[in-house]
């Protein structure tokens, strides 16, 4: 956990760059659209025995697909960090939830690396929010993954499945050989299948935020948008539930992506500061989004 220590006073030094517009998703918008298609086909085919008393069955909803980046140069996965244009008032929360792959010991020696006191107030203050989750976090609490992931206020994103580093030096963590970093990816993402969760997006966040050309060149398979921030809230290990609020505020323009944690143990005054900032924004007339929606925007 000492890495977390270190993350709160120097993840900006991770490496990011300038949001670009999102281009449209093509293979999940042709599906879609296949799917509509042949969902108003059947709705317009005539029953073998009609009743005027029951109309037809309707086409099924299909949801949007969640907006994604175009790969980079030479494909690249690409990087998003906050909305740049625009001056609407905007702004996406994001709690990672924490654990590495080898902290099941101290997990099962009583330390807590979920937040459900967090999760439960951004519920009662009716914040919409993106949680980047790791894979091993949903194994160790696959009710809370299902839950958090069966909830429309929130969406998972991808935080790895190891909470190991994509690029070295990163605060001491080890580091995912580049072979294995598409298929980590893909490790996380069944893992929140297996809990059960429904609302999970194409979003990937480096561990530490640390990531170089080689990272990205080696995520490509994945298919993932990259999703860093533009606001450091300073919440790991910190103890001053004001010091981080007064950060987000200070830091929060139209269009931000703040970072924050979801881990009880790493960040144990993020509910009390979110209690701060929730309503402070508000009254400034920020709204709160997800990332996919402030990726659409």
């Amino acid at each position: 956990m000492a890495v977390l220590g270190l993350l709160s006073a120097a993840l900006v030094g991770c490496g990011t760059q300038d949001a670009e517009t999102p281009a449209p998703n093509a293979k999940a918008t042709a599906k879609a659209t296949a799917t509509a298609t042949a969902g108003a086909a059947t709705a317009g085919t005539p029953s073998p025995r009609p009743s005027a008393a029951a109309p037809g069955p309707k086409p099924a909803r299909v949801p949007a697909a969640p907006p994604t980046m175009a790969p980079g140069p030479g494909g690249l996965t690409p990087v998003y960090t906050h909305r740049a244009k625009g001056t609407e008032k905007v702004v996406a929360l994001t709690f990672d939830a924490d654990m590495t792959a080898d902290q099941g010991p101290r997990a099962a020696d009583g330390e807590h690396f979920d937040n459900p006191e967090l999760i439960a107030t951004l519920r009662r203050l009716k914040v919409d929010a993106t949680v980047f989750m790791t894979g091993r976090w949903a194994e160790e609490y696959p009710d809370q993954a299902k839950s958090i992931g069966g909830d429309p206020r929130f969406e998972i994103a991808n935080h790895s499945y190891s909470h190991y580093a994509f690029a070295s030096p990163c605060y001491g963590l080890p580091t995912v050989p580049g072979p294995d970093m598409a298929s980590d990816v893909q490790r996380a993402f069944d893992s929140f299948r297996d809990a059960g969760a429904v609302n999970v997006v194409p979003y990937f966040r480096f561990p530490g935020g640390c990531y170089d050309d080689a990272a990205l060149r080696a995520l490509a398979p994945a298919g993932v948008t990259a999703v860093q921030w533009d606001v450091v809230s300073g919440d790991a290990f910190a103890k001053d539930a004001d010091a981080v609020a007064e950060q987000v505020l200070d830091g929060v323009k139209p269009g931000s992506l703040v970072v924050m944690h979801c881990t009880r143990s790493a960040a144990p005054v993020t509910e009390r500061a979110i209690r701060r900032i929730v309503p402070e924004l508000r009254a400034r007339g920020y709204r709160f989004v997800k990332v996919s929606e402030l990726m659409s925007r």
